[in-house]
């Protein structure tokens, strides 16, 4: 059996005579609709909105360590804050980040930076930055995305629970 189709003669459709229509036709504006459409396809990843989850800071080199706050994490890159006084980091520039578990425990990945802007309200520059891939700790970076998304939807806010102190005295 051959996998071509043949083609074969069809018959000639009518054309149709379309009449004018004698009262004023209403336009209607899809701007808005078509836009909210767009503002839908620009976002094909899910987005896991982080407000202090973690501790995560950049490798400057010559200077150490600096905190950012990290602001969105998907799994093609992420979205960070750093204070305006601290400066801002060059559009296509190679950083390492580390996401501290606790004081002392972290993990490491590159990203590179997509775009910047400045907040001049909260004097804080936001950076869009896409994760490198095949680098050092890629597949625990791919892991780690997916139990954030795992568990979003079942994140609560505490609204101001008491902590138990000296449990055993």
């Amino acid at each position: 059996m051959s996998n071509v189709l043949p083609f074969r003669a069809r018959p000639r459709t009518e054309t149709i005579d379309i009449k004018p229509h004698h009262e004023d036709a209403q336009v209607l504006d899809v701007t808005e609709r078509i836009q909210a459409g767009q503002a839908d396809d620009r976002r094909q990843v899910k987005r896991v909105v982080l407000n202090e989850f973690i501790s995560a800071h950049v490798f400057v080199p010559g200077r150490g360590l600096l905190r950012i706050v990290l602001k969105d994490i998907h799994e093609k890159g992420l979205a960070f804050e750093i204070d305006a006084r601290e400066g801002q980091f060059g559009r296509n520039e190679t950083l390492e980040v580390r996401f501290y578990m606790n004081h002392e425990t972290y993990f490491k990945f590159n990203i590179q930076v997509m775009h910047v802007q400045s907040n001049e309200d909260d004097a804080t520059e936001r950076h869009g930055c896409q994760f490198v891939k095949d680098t050092i700790n890629d597949v625990a970076l791919h892991h780690f995305i997916g139990f954030l998304q795992n568990i979003a939807a079942s994140l609560r806010t505490d609204k101001g629970d008491r902590t138990v102190s000296n449990i055993y005295s």
